[in-house]
């Protein structure tokens, strides 16, 4: 019986670590999709399609991410195998993959020069390894839970994924489901394609660019950024439900957009928050 009590406690200690595999397979996943729109950057419907996929397998991977943390503290399974094997998918999964899908697609797009795209892919997905790596080497940064001192990869991540989806959306090339059109679909119907496609060149694109960058910074920054997760939940409170129920509701009728708003607005919460403190207490130079 002990033999078996031992056995069955080792299966379930392998379980976080199960979840961070299937992360970073995900990731692989994606940017082996983004290769394959950059291969078959010639047939549009065919390009946009594979980046679509990549981009919602990033999205994927943050759910395993999630959980990975959520069961080893279930199941008190904690290790440095499991913290290090975390950090090394979150850098393949939510620093590598989303930039070498956004260089795909400027790419493909030919916003800039390919050294100026490079550049900016490279910086996201560096930061993303440095976050990381200090990250372990803090390890008292976020033992409450309540926030992160900087901005999430994950976070980032998934910021950057939903702003690519937003472009393909507006150029018609998603929004539908076994060939109907979602909510946020017919919606787009009403806007003349013109404006749409003027929208995705000229304030999208453009965007992609410059968060690749942005976000690296906030990555390695200090400005705080809370815990979804808790936040989300009110930690375990019934109120908790109310924004469960109404991200769902979101997320059902439009996912794009959902996430693009979402997103955009977790990240520029967190820069206007620390303004705000920053100026509502004296500077360490006075001090």
């Amino acid at each position: 019986m002990a033999k078996d009590s031992k056995k069955h406690t080792r299966k379930i200690s392998q379980l976080p670590n199960a979840l961070t595999l299937a992360n970073a397979g995900l990731g692989l996943l994606a940017i082996s999709k983004a290769i394959d729109a950059l291969a078959r950057g010639a047939d549009q419907a065919m390009f946009e399609q594979n980046l679509e996929t990549a981009c919602w397998l990033v999205l994927a991977a943050g759910i395993f991410d999630a959980l990975d943390g959520k069961v080893a503290r279930m199941t008190n399974s904690f290790s440095d195998l499991g913290a290090q094997l975390d950090s090394l998918a979150d850098a393949l999964t939510f620093g590598v993959a989303p930039a070498i899908i956004a260089k795909v697609l400027l790419e493909h797009e030919g916003l800039a020069h390919p050294r100026i795209n490079f550049i900016a892919a490279a910086a996201f997905a560096l930061m993303a390894i440095l976050r990381l790596a200090r990250f372990n080497v803090d390890t008292d940064e976020e033992d409450d839970h309540s926030g992160f001192d900087g901005l999430p990869t994950p976070a980032a991540a998934g910021t950057l994924v939903a702003v690519i989806l937003m472009f393909l959306s507006l150029g018609g090339a998603i929004e539908t489901v076994g060939g109907e059109p979602t909510p946020l679909g017919r919606g787009l119907e009403f806007i003349p394609l013109a404006w749409r496609t003027a929208m995705t060149q000229t304030l999208l694109l453009p965007m992609v660019l410059v968060m690749l960058p942005g976000l690296a910074l906030l990555m390695v920054s200090r400005v705080r950024y809370v815990h979804l997760a808790t936040k989300i939940s009110g930690n375990g409170t019934k109120r908790g439900l109310i924004p469960i129920v109404f991200i769902v509701l979101g997320l059902y009728l439009a996912p794009v957009l959902s996430l693009f708003l979402f997103g955009l607005g977790y990240v520029g919460f967190g820069i206007w928050k620390a303004a705000v403190n920053r100026n509502a207490t004296p500077s360490d130079a006075i001090q």
